[in-house]
């Protein structure tokens, strides 16, 4: 199986001096060149490679941000490509798992390949069983566990994620973190609020005939009509298991 590559720079000259050194490595593949960060969101999210080698400052959406909208899509191996060496304690708190300074050299290059096709190789053979989002902050990054997470709730353009009494602001749309955890805990029970329904305590019913859920944490959220029924067949599925 190759390994699928995309290349994420803003400078052509750049985008093709990498391009010409995977060119030598017949087990990757090239499969999407992109100028922007905006662009190599949509095709991260359309190709699913197993490689990106990402440049950190670009206009409007760096690399850092990539990252933070990617989510739990994140490919399995980001190398940053950069000129500058300020960032590289930041990227690898960010999950990176290389970080080439331009210029580099082949020799260099070649060893940022062999890390990364270990780590793509591993990936295959042992599905993640801890997913984490990070979310950008003032001096770096951080981490939240999937599992650790409570509630999230519609912040106009953004999403608030609350997990253990903290509230996270993450640049990332409901629709997108309904889709990455479609396969786990979490339930949208409004079109404000996706919900993990191992923190529900019970279901309540207002005076107004509004229907709600108890969290642990003693959180109160309003579950409305049109998801109703998917919380309460989940709910059951829970119970039998």
């Amino acid at each position: 199986m190759r390994t699928r590559a995309i290349v994420v720079d803003d400078e052509p000259l750049a985008r093709r001096n990498v391009t010409a050194l995977l060119s030598g490595h017949r087990d990757i593949a090239v499969v999407g060149e992109c100028a922007s960060g905006a662009e190599a969101l949509a095709e991260i999210r359309r190709l699913n490679p197993d490689l990106v080698f990402l440049d950190v400052e670009m206009p409007e959406c760096g690399g850092f941000d990539v990252l933070e909208m990617l989510g739990v899509a994140t490919p399995p191996a980001i190398v940053f490509v950069t000129a500058y060496d300020t960032y590289a304690l930041r990227a690898f708190e960010a999950g990176a798992l290389d970080y080439l300074l331009k210029p580099f050299d082949t020799d260099r290059f070649a060893r940022a390949i062999a890390r990364a096709l270990e780590r793509i190789a591993q990936s295959r053979e042992r599905p993640r069983t801890e997913d984490k989002i990070a979310i950008k902050s003032i001096g770096g990054v951080e981490f939240v566990r999937v599992a650790d997470i409570d509630w999230i709730e519609a912040a106009d353009y953004y999403s608030r994620l609350h997990a253990g009494g903290r509230s996270h602001l993450l640049r990332r749309s409901m629709a997108e973190l309904e889709a990455d955890l479609k396969d786990s805990s979490f339930c949208r029970i409004h079109r404000s609020t996706i919900v993990n329904v191992e923190r529900i305590r019970s279901l309540k019913l207002d005076e107004d005939g509004e229907h709600g859920v108890l969290l642990a944490d003693g959180t109160t959220l309003r579950v409305s009509r049109r998801y109703r029924r998917t919380l309460q067949t989940l709910l059951s599925k829970i119970g039998e298991s």
